[in-house]
């Protein structure tokens, strides 16, 4: 470490703030104590002390020699209740909402940015449609127009038996079956609209706290003072009014969805039928349903979100008419569709096929669109160590519309196969019904394809991986010196570190799949529009080589979409009984729901909306009240919190604080796929206007890495490679064989002790007034000592 800058004008007070990773960890593991007690917070996110440190502020001689630790625990923000489970079902709209914050950095360009935002919102839209229609297919075709009008497959399940057309009852007419059946999508639709409100009231509702929301681009602070980058400004962790926006508009887009179901079969019949319904009220239903959809997209297009100030306006009359608006016009095409209509039949399929082709196009069109714009942004500020040139973010928002494919054809072909009995749906072989629509079909077969294009890449990635291991196995016996070195040993270490540099081939991967997804979705829907027949009939009569690998195809796809959904569930339905693998599978939340919601409104809610600014008020308040020294501390995903947190202070109180990170990926993964927001100007502006900032990494963690600023940003701030094991064999001081840490455990080395004081060292608990900053006006607190500020 460099010498201190500035010698302390007196020890003071030295509070150690520690953030742990993703997956959580308790308390007392954090501070090597059982005991521990709750300073503030609640029981989802709080601040906890062991017993001995809780006067520590009145005992300052104790801790001449030591920080005051204090552990940040914020795992129930992401694991919590079981109720948590039901988030795997919002997979696709969390991963649409990551690539709206992936867009490259650029200045100058802020039309275009607003044009990237829009085009994600575009694609997190179509996402909405296509779940829902995904929810009519099963309820309203397969179910109530399929299998409730033909004898053969309703006779089978007595639960049906009041819907038969054979019977003839009241709901045996089919657009009563529609209906009724329409209540299960608009259920579902209810459900994401009460888990986004709920959620939405718990976290992008809340307003910070009063007199912590930092000056604006840095507004105000001394000259030398770095322009705030986004994650800093004030309205950044405050979306309540795009939420409730987008909200609103994806509500009434699965209401006109399920309309359109309801609606159109009715509206058909009755233009081509003489009865006793005008067809004028089924065009009606439809003008006012194409109406809706404009108008959802009007407002879904006309604003983003607001990060310069707290914005905490709300458009009431859009967040509590179009809902609304859309669910009475649901209820008038289901009053249409129930009409009595005798003599009207059930044959064939909805209209559910064009459906999902028109989604499919449009979502590949926006993606190629964006990938367009993601592009220009890129050309116009390049940067190396962005992943795959700009274009992660169109990568990763096609990958969100396979996975949404992927879900709801899964969810249609086991239904379809479960309604059909031994026949297979669209084969025409003993098939009871016809089957979900052809596009389905077509997009299962292309998976076992993908997959064989994949294995090679794969097969290339682990044969590089193993000659570099064994390239690094004389390195790893240069490194550690050993006389008479153990092949196992150094094999494992070699091994470990190449697996690890696995990571940054991961925006290779990503791009290749995307790019095969995007290629072989066109030919699904190429294929199913030329030929109207699912893939096993529409190649008969071409050669047996060619028939028998489409029939394979699809069948081999249609398992396989089918037992991924189970798997699906089975990992929710434990995930909601077990605390355990609900705290697993929470780890993905921890890296996926990082960021705002700014795409989707269904998606997982951001937990940083709530741990950002607990950081940021602990950390002013502390300051502030005792005027000593504080060093933050964080572990993995904690120390992208650590550095949000930072970002959101005063200027004044930024120089009072030391960042330590360790297993960190703010500049290996975040700065490579989020550039806009932890790029190479942003962290050179965090180094800048912090005190001091040290980085400590390992060769060994797949996940931390290197800060990468150079000297030309001042002091250096990563120390590392670490010594991973830190003893190679038996010593006397160790005789027991060292583990290979990897990602965690970063306390276990000597070296974190060490920097965590030097660090100290550096701090000024008294820094003089800068010249050009504003003085702050201090409050007194009650019962504190005078002259100190809350």
């Amino acid at each position: 470490m460099p010498p201190p800058t500035q010698a302390p004008q007196s020890t003071g007070p030295a509070l150690e703030l520690l953030v742990h990773g993703v997956g959580g960890t308790t308390p007392q593991e954090m501070l090597a104590d059982p005991r521990t007690v709750r300073v503030t917070g609640d029981a989802t996110a709080a601040i906890y002390r062991r017993p001995a440190d809780i006067d520590a502020e009145q005992h300052p001689e104790r801790y001449r020699d030591r920080p005051i630790p204090e552990a940040y625990c914020w795992s129930n923000l992401t694991s919590g209740n079981g109720s948590r489970a039901l988030w795997l079902l919002l997979l696709p709209f969390m991963v649409i909402n990551l690539a709206h914050w992936m867009r490259p950095a650029a200045t100058g360009r802020p039309r275009t940015v607003r044009l990237y935002g829009a085009l994600v919102r575009l694609v997190a839209l179509s996402l909405t449609v296509l779940l829902t229609a995904a929810a009519c297919e099963v309820a309203l075709d397969l179910t109530a127009w399929q299998c409730a009008g033909v004898a053969a497959c309703s006779d089978q399940r007595s639960w049906l038996g009041f819907l038969s057309a054979a019977q003839g009852g009241w709901w045996s007419q089919p657009g009563r079956r529609l209906a009724l059946a329409a209540l299960v999508p608009t259920a579902l639709v209810g459900l994401l609209w009460y888990l986004s409100n709920r959620t939405w009231s718990a976290y992008e509702s809340q307003r910070p706290l009063t007199g912590t929301v930092p000056d604006d681009d840095g507004a105000g602070t001394a000259p030398a003072e770095p322009l705030r980058p986004a994650l800093g400004r004030p309205g950044f962790w405050f979306g309540r009014r795009l939420v409730a926006r987008l909200r609103a508009a994806h509500t009434a887009a699965g209401f006109l969805t399920v309309t359109a179901s309801v609606a159109g079969a009715a509206a058909r019949h009755d233009r081509v039928a003489d009865g006793p319904v005008p067809a004028l009220y089924g065009r009606l239903i439809e003008a006012l349903l194409v109406l809706g959809m404009l108008v959802v997209l009007w407002v879904v297009c006309r604003r983003g979100r607001s990060e310069r100030r707290l914005d905490n306006r709300l458009d009431r009359a859009v967040i509590t008419y179009l809902p609304g608006a859309a669910l009475t016009l649901l209820v008038l095409a289901s009053v249409h569709a129930a009409w009595s209509r005798p003599g009207w039949a059930s044959a064939g399929t909805l209209p559910g096929d064009v459906t999902f082709r028109v989604v499919t196009l449009a979502q590949g069109a926006f993606v190629v669109a964006l990938a367009a714009v993601a592009w220009r942004l890129y050309r116009r500020s390049p940067e190396p160590r962005t992943v795959m040139r700009g274009l992660g973010g169109p990568s990763v928002a096609m990958l969100a519309c396979a996975l949404g494919g992927v879900m709801t054809g899964g969810v249609a072909q086991r239904v379809a196969d479960w309604l059909d009995g031994p026949g297979s749906p669209g084969m025409g072989r003993s098939a009871v019904i016809e089957g979900p629509p052809v596009l389905l079909s077509w997009q299962a077969s292309v998976i076992p394809v993908l997959l064989v294009l994949l294995l090679l890449p794969g097969i290339a990635l682990g044969v590089r991986t193993y000659l570099v291991a064994r390239r690094l196995e004389p390195v790893v016996d240069a490194e550690y010196e050993e006389r008479r070195p153990d092949p196992a040993r150094t094999k494992q270490i070699a091994r470990t570190r190449a697996t690890a540099a696995l990571t940054d081939s991961a925006p290779g991967i990503v791009g290749l799949v995307s790019g095969a997804t995007l290629l072989l979705g066109a030919a699904a829907v190429g294929g199913a529009w030329a030929s109207g027949q699912v893939p096993g009939l529409a190649m008969d009569g071409s050669s047996p080589f060619v028939e028998s690998v489409a029939e394979a195809a699809q069948s081999t796809g249609s398992w396989m979409i089918g037992f991924g959904f189970l798997v699906f569930v089975a990992c929710g339905r434990r995930a909601y009984r077990d605390a355990s693998a609900r705290r697993t599978i929470g780890i993905l939340w921890d890296v996926g729901t990082f960021w705002p919601r700014a795409a989707h409104p269904f998606a997982p809610p951001c937990y940083a909306e709530r741990a950002v600014p607990d950081l940021a008020s602990r950390m002013s308040g502390w300051t502030a009240r005792t005027r000593g020294r504080l060093v933050i501390s964080g572990h993995s995903q904690g120390s992208v919190l650590a550095a949000s947190a930072v970002w959101q202070l005063p200027a004044g109180t930024r120089r009072r604080v030391a960042l330590l990170t360790y297993g960190s990926p703010i500049e290996r993964l975040y700065g490579r796929w989020f550039p806009a927001y932890f790029g190479p100007v942003q962290l050179h502006g965090l180094h800048r206007s912090v005190h001091c900032w040290r980085n400590l990494w390992r060769a060994t963690d797949p996940i931390g890495g290197e800060i990468r600023l150079g000297e030309e940003s001042g002091p250096e701030v990563d120390r590392g490679p670490l010594k991973d094991p830190l003893v190679y064999g038996r010593t006397p001081e160790h005789p027991l064989p060292e583990p290979v840490l990897g990602h965690s455990d970063y306390q276990a080395d000597p070296v974190f002790a060490q920097e965590r004081a030097a660090l100290l060292e550096r701090l000024t608990p008294h820094l003089p007034q800068q010249a050009g900053e504003p003085r702050q006006e201090l409050r007194e607190v009650p019962g504190g000592p005078p002259g100190t500020a809350g």
